[in-house]
């Protein structure tokens, strides 16, 4: 194509809205497949995604776009995310229960301004929001305290704080909140002060000749078999993106996101096997991936944290 003619190609439309975008993802539909059978499971998850979508709509919401078990969907602003997010919990809380097996989802949301282009929505907003999906667990509201902001002051008491975390793109630390939905719960919000005279924690991680230390004023890592991770892991059983460690103040977190778990052993104890859950690290010890460390040690990944 010549110059002139791409010159005269029509601009694509986009214009900037401030909205709440949300994203619902259905906790632990792995396991799901696994215990039920591909059929029942499909049938429970798309029971759980039409719950999803008729709070989208009761609360004017529009949804983006749907990727397997997850929905992104945008809101006209903060107060109808959140309400938004509190009746999706309660819709899939209140499914019944399938061969012993209840549903739960977790949610992240975030209001701010978009671009919106052909029915799609880009931006910051949407990647922080997409970021508090990453941080919530089953049943669990995660949003910003930039988003709490905006919220009519009765919402804002059914929120609480969590803390100033590290979020990967992120120049400076992220205030996260969590939305509480469940009666009986402490809707105190939570005030977080720092100590100075803290000890500086360090995790020191080392991979065949690969040597690491995360301090607390860095950033997590992404530990898997994809070329992009910090640490990239050769054994074919690990995920592309297997898990990834996270600093929460003075704490290092390994969480795992993969298909056949992360397998942890802290020094002189038994070893622990990780399936779509977290755990704090502490002391020495080493880390496998997508099988125990008895099948194989030849990928493994060796942690001391030091403070």
């Amino acid at each position: 194509m010549s110059n002139s003619t791409a010159l005269t190609q029509p601009l694509r439309h986009a214009t900037a809205t401030e909205v709440a975008v949300l994203f619902a993802d259905i906790a632990g539909s792995t396991r799901l497949y696994e215990t039920l059978g591909d059929a029942q499971a499909k049938a429970m998850i798309d029971e759980c995604l039409d719950a999803i979508c008729t709070v989208i709509a009761r609360h004017a919401g529009r949804v983006i776009k749907t990727i397997g078990d997850e929905i992104m969907c945008t809101f006209p602003d903060a107060d109808c995310g959140h309400l938004a997010a509190t009746d999706m919990q309660l819709n899939v809380a209140a499914l019944p229960i399938v061969s012993g097996v209840k549903r739960s989802i977790r949610i992240g949301f975030h209001a701010g301004v978009v671009i919106e282009e052909r029915g799609d929505v880009f931006g910051d907003t949407v990647n922080t929001a997409a970021r508090m999906l990453g941080l919530a667990k089953g049943d669990q509201i995660i949003t910003t305290l930039s988003t709490v902001a905006h919220l009519s002051p009765m919402l804002r008491a059914s929120t609480r704080r969590i803390a100033a975390l590290a979020i990967k793109g992120k120049a400076g630390d992220i205030e996260v909140c969590e939305v509480i939905w469940q009666g009986g719960d402490d809707l105190t919000m939570v005030t977080l002060s720092s100590d100075d005279s803290a000890p500086q924690i360090e995790l020191h991680l080392t991979h065949g000749t690969q040597r690491l230390v995360l301090e607390p004023a860095g950033a997590g890592i992404v530990l898997g078999r994809d070329a992009s991770c910090e640490i990239v892991i050769a054994d074919r059983k690990a995920s592309r993106l297997h898990a990834r460690i996270e600093r929460r103040r003075d704490k290092f977190f390994l969480v795992d996101q993969s298909t056949n778990g992360t397998f942890i052993s802290f020094a002189g104890e038994a070893e622990i096997g990780l399936r779509r859950e977290e755990i704090m690290l502490r002391g020495h010890g080493r880390i496998v991936f997508g099988h125990s460390v008895r099948e194989s040690d030849e990928e493994t990944v060796e942690f001391t944290v030091r403070g």
